[in-house]
């Protein structure tokens, strides 16, 4: 039995080649992700030239054209302001530049939407490219755990374990959006040589995966990658039977680290202590208290920024400089205003404004009608098809809007999130085409 079987060179080789090679260029970083992102696009217009854009546009992809066209339009009219009061933020019109690179990512929902549609691509390689990746990184994670260093010299913080990401907490952050690809891997695409051996195989790897994001430190991936395998568990008849299998490892686990392991004690403690500060201060709207938790400071800050520019924001990663220039802002607070709210809408609110948060929130509610409504609650073509199932709960794990998150227009979450629903949509329409063929 092989993996994977003997490579020649072909057209859908070479495409699936780049995409298996997705999942892994997020660990080496984002300039790997940005060289595979660039691959891929201009190889998809070389071979496919015209055909690429020749698909059927619906109100999603109308939708998404929109929503760049308006990320360039707000980077214009702000670089025209910057220009008129002789302001160089980081360059003159560099703004523009940055809204019209970002279009690549809608490029890249295209190219994904159109080689699944036309089945160019078999993600038999995505998925096992995916489990790959995850599992390289648990197991360096947790080789750093027992050494001090990861196998590539880097020095692991005592209950904030990084891995082969070095210095950058997000390691657990990856395991959670990639590793739940690793439990579809068997049943989609080896289940007649290894179906006998799946009620060992899954509970050893939910064991691997959530040990070391436990050991990687950061909470919220922890809480969304058990947000998302509840939900598959819930949504889906045949993974109900793991549902107390994976509570009881998941509890023991997690009670075995908090009482054992100071380092995660403090760590979770403090995340803890954090989410009930924050509650206590929002429900009793009690601003001005001096116990704020950052993350809630951060997520305050948008609001006087987003009433700077209410109805088509403030450009894309100019967040960082109208947030010092808002009118309420305390002058005797040491606070000091970060990069990005650390929410993906608040984030839009102040970069896109209303009309961009509109448009893109309708876009994301489209996405979750067609796949997660239409496979789970009306008949379908999408009933049958399973290889969507993890795509369905990660996307909408990944666009919850009750979460700290790191930047939308930053590299890693722009590429994943559009990846996602280039696939998704892609699976949508060919299960649709294959349904009126019939």
């Amino acid at each position: 039995m092989y993996l994977m079987p003997k490579f020649e060179v072909t057209k859908k080789n070479y495409l699936n080649l780049l995409i298996f090679l997705f999942p892994l260029s997020f660990i080496a970083g984002n300039m790997i992700v940005n060289i595979n992102i660039i691959l891929i696009i201009f190889s998809s217009i070389i071979l496919f030239r015209k055909d690429l854009f020749r698909i059927n546009y619906y109100l999603l992809d109308k939708l998404l054209f929109s929503f760049f066209f308006l990320i360039l339009l707000t980077g214009i009219i702000n670089d025209f302001y910057f220009y008129s009061i002789k302001l160089a933020w980081k360059g003159y019109f560099a703004t523009v530049l940055k809204s019209f690179f970002f279009l690549k990512y809608l490029l890249l929902y295209i190219i994904f939407r159109y080689l699944i549609e036309k089945d160019l691509i078999n993600l038999k390689y995505f998925f096992l490219s995916c489990f790959i990746g995850s599992i390289f990184v648990s197991f360096d994670i947790i080789y750093q755990f027992f050494n001090g260093d990861d196998i590539f010299g880097f020095k692991g913080i005592p209950g904030n374990l990084a891995g082969p990401f070095g210095d950058e907490l997000i390691a657990g952050g990856y395991i959670q959006r990639f590793s739940i690809f690793g439990f579809f891997l068997i049943p989609l695409f080896y289940q007649k040589n290894l179906n006998k051996y799946l009620k060992i195989i899954i509970p050893i790897l939910f064991l691997i995966f959530f040990t070391t994001i436990i050991l990687s430190g950061n909470r919220m991936p922890l809480l969304l990658f058990m947000f998302a395998i509840f939900l598959i568990i819930a949504f889906n008849k045949q993974t109900r039977k793991f549902f107390l299998p994976t509570l009881i490892v998941a509890t023991i686990v997690f009670y075995l680290f908090i009482n054992f392991n100071s380092k995660a004690n403090r760590n979770f403690n403090s995340f803890y202590y954090q989410i009930k500060t924050m509650s206590i201060i929002l429900v009793e709207k009690d601003f001005s208290n001096k116990n704020i938790p950052p993350y809630l400071r951060e997520f305050l800050s948008f609001y006087d920024t987003w009433l700077m520019h209410k109805y088509i924001g403030g450009g894309i990663k100019n967040f960082r400089y109208y947030c010092h220039k808002r009118s309420n802002i305390d002058k005797n607070s040491k606070f000091v205003c970060n990069m990005h709210p650390h929410n993906y809408y608040l984030e839009i609110l102040t970069e896109t404004g209303i009309l961009g948060f509109s448009i893109i929130t309708l876009a994301f509610s489209i996405v979750l009608y067609l796949t997660l409504i239409q496979k789970y609650f009306n008949k379908s073509a999408i009933n049958n098809n399973k290889i969507i199932i993890p795509f369905i709960f990660l996307f909408l794990v990944e666009i919850f809007p009750i979460k700290s998150t790191g930047s939308f227009f930053t590299t890693g979450n722009a590429t994943y999130l559009f990846i996602l629903m280039g696939i998704l949509i892609g699976l949508m329409r060919k299960e649709n085409l294959i349904e009126n063929k019939s």
